[in-house]
């Protein structure tokens, strides 16, 4: 290959990695909007969702009872004693009510963890609002620290007749592990 064609073909794939390159930024700032439409969507994740759930109020249905069943559980990453307090409560639909979980670090440094919920039956997740929860910031424990995390919630009223029992589940992760 002489030198007039090795420098075209060099050109020719700088100029395509810039290209890629320029593309691949562009996708990182696409994946905003992106993110939005997937929590819009689906629900999970939009923050603005949060300040819909703190300001939630609606007539309590005294004649109704909904069972919240609590969860917990923790992957064989970290080493966490992870339980509610309680395993089911009954509450009243539009009646903000709050259930507590027990966390205890069992290592003996400092680690952060972040727990991540889930409601079910799926078709329920809409009409379960958390107010106030421990899975919205990540939570720093001391070596062998234990607390009580609290999570406050508001079953809407417009929750299906059909719908009597909510299961409240949390996985309890050791955030460095997740990222």
């Amino acid at each position: 290959m002489t030198e007039a064609p090795l420098k075209k073909a060099n050109r020719s794939l700088t100029r395509q990695l810039w290209i890629f390159a320029a593309g691949s930024f562009a996708f990182g700032f696409a994946l905003v909007p992106l993110y939005n439409v997937i929590c819009d969507v689906t629900g999970y994740g939009d923050r603005t969702k949060l300040v819909e759930a703190s300001s939630f109020t609606a007539p309590e249905d005294k004649n109704r009872l909904v069972t919240i069943e609590l969860l917990s559980d923790s992957p064989a990453i970290g080493d966490w004693e992870f339980r509610p307090a309680v395993g089911s409560i009954e509450v009243h639909p539009g009646r903000l009510s709050e259930a507590k979980f027990y966390a205890r670090n069992l290592r003996n440094q400092a680690v952060v963890a972040q727990a991540i919920p889930s409601i079910a039956p799926l078709q329920a997740t809409k009409y379960f609002h958390k107010t106030e929860c421990f899975c919205f910031t990540p939570q720093p424990f001391d070596a062998q620290q234990e607390r009580e995390l609290t999570v406050r919630f508001i079953v809407d009223p417009k929750l299906p007749v059909n719908i009597d029992r909510l299961t409240l589940s949390y996985v309890m992760y050791d955030a460095k592990s997740t990222s």
